[in-house]
């Protein structure tokens, strides 16, 4: 079994000889929850593709944690990078779709407010949604092993969206009545690709050609139609899969 990952601020600058004290609530998960103890392994992050990988040296009351590290494992930067535009599902469902996303492999999320989307971020609400959606790829990040976790940005209009994918070396909108599956796209093996999912409701024609005018075409996943919280997940495994990134 591989070692538990915590997360520190940052590993700038940290070498060989250093010993690093993981405190705070990561450091009472390790102690309190986990019940790590002196000699057992572990593995900081600062969450932007460094690592420190050591051994316990010793725990110290209910919440720190004193690790020697012995290696600098690094996550090189992703290419190409891969970015879900995901519109807002209702309930939990933006949760679980960050964190199914994040344990696949997506590098980057931006949460897309649709014309048809039930869910709206407004004010305080908009605040404690996006909170929680970082959270969520912080702690996905942590139990899928990696050392690089996904943005989240902030919550995107369908103009600002347009300009994303007008950036982008790849761009494609996931719609059922796409003309062409998404398997069979040619795809770019550097830069970035960004595609969108829809929310329950569908993109609208207004929207969908707003981002066909951005350069982005309507592609299908599959026979099957998925929910809008587990479309990206789908699309991002096969897009790590076709471009060798999962090689």
């Amino acid at each position: 079994m591989t070692a538990p990952v915590f997360v520190v601020d940052s590993l700038e600058g940290v070498g060989p000889g250093a010993v690093l004290t993981l405190e705070g609530p990561e450091g009472r998960h390790a102690v309190s929850v986990k019940r790590l103890t002196a000699g057992e392994e572990v593995v900081l992050t600062d969450g932007r593709g460094r690592g420190a990988a050591g051994v316990v040296l010793r725990t110290e009351g209910k919440d720190r944690l004193v690790v020697e590290p012995v290696a600098f494992p690094e996550e090189p930067v992703p290419a190409p990078r891969i970015t879900v535009v995901q519109a807002l599902p209702k309930g939990d469902r933006g949760e679980v779709a960050v964190e199914t996303m994040t344990e696949t492999g997506v590098d980057a999320v931006v949460p897309w407010a649709a014309a048809r989307c039930i869910t709206q971020w407004r004010g305080e609400r908009a605040a404690k949604s996006l909170a929680k959606w970082r959270a969520t790829a912080r702690e996905a990040g942590k139990q899928s092993r990696r050392l690089r976790f996904p943005q989240v940005a902030e919550a995107a209009t369908t103009k600002q969206v347009a300009a994303l994918l007008a950036d982008a070396d790849f761009a494609a909108v996931l719609h059922e009545e796409g003309a062409q599956p998404l398997a069979t796209a040619e795809l770019p093996t550097a830069g970035s690709i960004v595609v969108v999912v829809g929310p329950e409701g569908g993109v609208s024609p207004e929207e969908l050609a707003a981002f066909e005018a951005a350069g982005a075409r309507p592609y299908r996943l599959g026979r099957s139609v998925l929910r809008t919280s587990t479309a990206g997940t789908a699309a991002t495994a096969l897009l790590l899969s076709r471009t060798g990134r999962w090689s």
